[in-house]
């Protein structure tokens, strides 16, 4: 009986051992896997900046999410996520596009904001996706950025880089995250600037990895389609439509054409961007705006911001050139600036003139300025 009662003693004291080091066993290789993990890093730093993204929301009023309750790969969105506060653009800083933002505000803004509206009907809730398309620098970033800001949504920026991933499956993932966490934040807007590099029409030759991501990516967006009571949007931007996969565009119904500014919008666009610069009173708006026709908004941005350069270069030379002024000189006849010897002078229309002609010989060397911005602003 003593044998066997010291036997079964010792069989207990074993388990315990092989208990402890299958334990301890674990718990290192799973720290030399943390340790090994190439991604340990970035996923560490992605989830302290969500945990100051998701503070701020909590203390600017919206629903607090806690941290626990998301993975590390929502953790890894949520690292892009926009404070609608934190966005600096609105509707009054978009100049030339009143039909448009009209048109914004009553198919996507106006169900967001008042959902008791639309209760009783499905065809006027908010679109599940929307495309702004239309030549590069005419404001579809600035649009998107504004519609967040003015519905007072969540804005996941969402970078595509981090949806690719060397590690088989991850991708996937991630791709899954992006929609999970949007859930949870609702209601949001999901923005994938140049979509048609992430979302272009499949083909034979595409990666296997990169064809299951694609087609997860619109199935977790029918998943939204179907889900009336879901307000999470996916907002594209683009310069090449025809490059989207159909199924890419059946999934964006709310589609909105950005132009190149006409003349009347130019001028609108101009007068917005020096509207809180000192200017001098020969500047002319109109000579400005039939001139710079192929001129995209920040192209014009680029010609006002340029001209206000110049002005820092005068500054800069009249202190350099004001030391080596002698006794001798001071004789000479006053300059007409010289009221602004100690202070930067007013955006004139000579700096517009200097700045045009420079990005005017630019894109006549890309070739793309058409025949009516050819001449000469004078």
């Amino acid at each position: 009986m003593a044998d066997s009662a010291f036997s079964r003693n010792e069989v207990i004291g074993l388990v315990l051992r092989l208990s402890l080091v299958s334990a301890v066993t674990f718990l290192s290789i799973k720290w030399i896997m943390n340790q090994v993990d190439p991604t340990n890093k970035s996923k560490k730093k992605a989830r302290k900046r969500a945990e100051e993204q998701l503070k701020r929301l909590t203390m600017t009023g919206n629903a607090p999410l806690a941290v626990d309750k998301l993975n590390d790969y929502e953790m890894m969105i949520a690292a892009h996520l926009v404070n609608p506060l934190d966005i600096k653009v609105r509707w009054d800083n978009i100049a030339g596009l009143e039909s448009l933002i009209q048109e914004l505000k009553e198919t996507v803004i106006l169900p967001i904001q008042r959902k008791e509206l639309f209760a009783d009907s499905q065809l006027t809730t908010a679109p599940k996706g929307v495309l702004l398309h239309g030549p590069p620098g005419c404001g579809k970033t600035m649009i998107a950025k504004a519609t967040a800001r003015e519905a007072g949504t969540q804005f996941i920026n969402l970078d595509l880089s981090i949806l690719t991933d060397k590690w088989y499956g991850e991708s996937q993932k991630l791709a899954a995250a992006v929609f999970t966490l949007a859930v949870k934040l609702q209601p949001c807007i999901i923005f994938i600037d140049e979509i048609d590099s992430f979302l272009r029409a499949r083909n034979s030759t595409d990666h296997e990895a990169t064809a299951m991501m694609k087609a997860q990516f619109m199935s977790l967006w029918d998943g939204l389609i179907t889900d009336s009571n879901c307000t999470v949007i996916i907002m594209g931007a683009t310069n090449r439509p025809q490059d989207l996969d159909k199924a890419i565009l059946r999934r964006m119904p709310s589609t909105f054409h950005v132009p190149m500014p006409n003349d009347a919008q130019r001028r609108q666009i101009i007068r917005l961007i020096l509207e809180n610069e000192p200017i001098s009173d020969d500047v002319d708006y109109d000579a400005l705006s039939r001139c710079t026709s192929g001129f995209s908004g920040s192209d014009l941005k680029e010609l006002c911001r340029n001209a206000s350069v110049y002005r820092v270069r005068d500054f800069l030379r009249h202190q350099i050139e004001r030391p080596r002024a002698g006794a001798g000189e001071s004789g000479r006849g006053e300059s007409s600036d010289d009221e602004f010897h100690d202070a930067l002078r007013p955006i004139t229309m000579e700096d517009l003139k200097l700045s045009f002609a420079k990005m005017r010989e630019s894109k006549l060397q890309c070739g793309s300025l058409p025949m009516q911005s050819r001449i000469d602003l004078d």
